[in-house]
């Protein structure tokens, strides 16, 4: 018996593709716990017959950051070209803020952590794997994002296993005060940027400081007395998302920098303002129940999640600086 394809069928087809399509998106758009990476550390170390030296856990929480964002459910979805990946918009922007995060780890650990003075080679490694971070995040081909990021953290690994190799003397990471402050000063300008954005969400009238404290100070275009900004309502949840992602990784990274650089806090009597900034730092990482980034005024009936984001940032990036001065201390 010959079956007939009706518009019914044809109805019916198209509604559970469309409801697998969608449960499938659903699925891919949980995000990653919080890992310890303390304890992923050493037994990392153990599987690899490693001794977890200083700058091992950093290593290996920056390999596990950016492992993580490619093989989570649904793998990398940016640069998806097909659905449910190419629908979505709030995992792509929560992997932007953590590939943002790791650039800058990267970077930091090219030209300070692993370098003795400003005189000093950089390390073989990280010179090729830093550059390859920075791979466009939208290449689905030739080569594909996820391509040049999986290179970078065969490159990672290379640069813990010489960490770990005591016969090995170049590769090293040197936990002193003052290349944690150079890094946690490019830290403070992405906290402030993210925090001026979802600030945004509102709308904020601000007054032009950018010329205060240098009276021969002067720009090379003239600008207005005052600014104001408000986030379009279509870029809100990607604002919102990048910076939970960038919050996660950044959480991820002081964690292990509590570890590696333990001795140089307590010295410094820096390791509560450092506990301070990881507890703001959770508090961006809360269960959002909504199922939509609601952007209501500020003192309005309906909540503002853009606001109550730019809250947290902004409290862990003051204490931020506070840590960046007491490491400048003697």
């Amino acid at each position: 018996m010959r079956t007939l394809v009706t518009s019914k069928n044809v109805t019916i087809l198209i509604a559970t593709i469309m409801l697998i399509i969608t449960l499938i998106g659903w699925w891919w758009s949980f995000e990653p716990d919080i890992a310890d990476m303390s304890r992923e550390a050493v037994s990392n170390a153990e599987n690899n017959h490693h001794t977890v030296v200083v700058g091992y856990t950093t290593t290996t929480t920056l390999i596990h950051t950016i492992d993580t964002m490619l093989n989570k459910p649904g793998g990398y979805i940016t640069n998806d070209i097909m659905p449910p990946g190419i629908f979505m918009d709030n995992m792509p922007s929560w992997e932007f803020g953590v590939l943002e995060m790791s650039r800058d780890l990267a970077l930091a650990m090219r030209k300070d952590f692993s370098r003795s003075q400003s005189q000093s080679l950089d390390n073989e490694y990280l010179t090729k794997a830093q550059p390859i971070l920075n791979t466009d995040s939208n290449h689905w081909i030739l080569p594909s994002s996820e391509g040049e990021y999986n290179k970078g953290l065969e490159l990672l690994v290379e640069y813990r296993d010489s960490l770990a190799n005591v016969g090995e003397s170049n590769g090293q990471f040197y936990a002193r005060a003052d290349n944690l402050r150079e890094y946690l000063k490019q830290v403070e300008k992405r906290l402030g940027s993210y925090s001026q954005r979802l600030s945004a969400s509102v709308g904020t009238e601000t007054i032009n400081t950018n010329l205060a404290g240098d009276p021969n100070a002067s720009t090379s275009t003239p600008q207005p007395m005052a600014n104001r900004t408000k986030t379009s309502w279509f870029k809100l949840d990607n604002n919102f998302y990048e910076a939970r992602g960038a919050s996660w990784a950044l959480l991820h990274f002081l964690k292990a920098i509590e570890v590696d650089f333990a001795d140089v806090l307590r010295k410094k009597n820096a390791m509560i303002s450092l506990k301070q900034i990881i507890r703001e730092l959770e508090a961006t990482q809360e269960t959002v129940f909504s199922p939509m980034i609601l952007n209501g005024d500020g003192f309005g009936l309906v909540a503002n999640h853009s606001l109550v984001m730019a809250n947290y940032i902004s409290r862990a990036n003051a204490a931020l600086i506070e840590l960046s001065e007491l490491l400048n201390q003697g």
